[in-house]
């Protein structure tokens, strides 16, 4: 695999945008990621009990629809604990994207972060949307932009283009995230979009994505908290043009490892922008007898209060 630049949009067959509706006093705060034909989708969610309007309507869609086509997110407000109305807000975001868009609102995923408890400023967010779709294309500035606008308390963009080769075709995969307080093992206040233009059989991103979980996202720790709308989303729309990929095709592990690489990398920066952090600790164990202990070993490690403080 090797490391190229273009962002979100380096995959064949994706455009993004990032634009500002508002509902931060500055900054870009609106993200929308579309992809150009019918794209395979796999997720994992919070693992708080408490889980945000968001968090319920992109479960849903994940289990049920074979495809999706696109994913907003807002920044500045996490539509969580928001009762009837949040679910409502949710929802009228993903029409108004799927309006703009000319899909169906089960094709849009919808993500929010930021600020518990208030109702989303649906009249800022509206004519966003809007606008995000007007101005989506695949150039690297826009791409940028799209990883700006799912920040909030982040001091710097999070994101990550691998290309592999699958039997001779280059298929690339492109990683974005947001992530600096309530970090902690088993997902926390993160989200995380990864988009690949390689076509994979049914159920396979899904298993992927929960492989690559276990070595990244669910292996980090800063404070020690975990939230109510932590996301990560994968899409793949085939648009390379390579062979499908299953578990016995030859490029399978090449593909499988660099996208096991684009989540292990953003995870990585993640910690390093964590609130506050000024030192960046990775803890390994060898001689464990099976990986389960190695993790019990490694996290009894990176989540002690004690051993943050005498690294400070």
């Amino acid at each position: 695999m090797k490391q190229i630049t273009g962002g979100i949009t380096a995959p064949k067959g994706y455009t993004a945008s990032g634009t500002a509706c508002g509902i931060k006093k500055k900054n870009l705060d609106l993200t929308l990621i579309a992809s150009t034909s019918p794209a395979q989708a796999a997720g994992a969610f919070t693992t708080n009990r408490v889980s945000a309007a968001p968090v319920h309507w992109d479960r849903r869609i994940i289990r049920e629809q074979g495809a999706v086509r696109a994913i907003v997110v807002n920044s500045g407000n996490a539509n969580a604990c928001t009762g009837a109305q949040g679910a409502e807000d949710t929802r009228s975001m993903a029409e108004l994207t799927a309006e703009a868009l000319q899909i169906s609102a089960d094709e849009v995923l919808v993500c929010s972060t930021g600020v518990i408890g208030v109702p989303l400023p649906m009249d800022k967010l509206a004519p966003g949307i809007r606008k995000a779709a007007s101005v989506l294309d695949d150039s690297p500035d826009s791409a940028r932009r799209a990883a700006e606008g799912i920040l909030t308390t982040d001091t710097t963009v999070k994101e990550i283009v691998l290309e592999t080769d699958v039997e001779g075709v280059p298929v690339r995969i492109a990683g974005i995230a947001k992530g600096s307080g309530m970090i902690h093992p088993d997902m926390a206040t993160m989200l995380a979009f990864t988009v690949t233009d390689a076509a994979l059989e049914p159920g396979l991103l899904q298993k992927l994505l929960n492989e690559s979980l276990e070595d990244s996202y669910h292996m980090i720790s800063v404070d020690g908290d975990t939230s109510t709308n932590d996301t990560v989303l994968a899409l793949a729309n085939g648009a390379s043009g390579a062979p499908v990929i299953s578990e016995s095709s030859p490029g399978y592990t090449a593909f499988a490892e660099a996208f096991r690489a684009v989540h292990t990398c953003l995870a990585k920066e993640i910690v390093r922008d964590g609130e506050g952090a000024t030192k960046f600790l990775e803890a390994r164990a060898a001689g464990a007898a099976t990986k389960g202990d190695a993790r019990k070993l490694v996290k009894s490690v990176i989540t002690s209060s004690l051993v943050k403080t005498a690294l400070f």
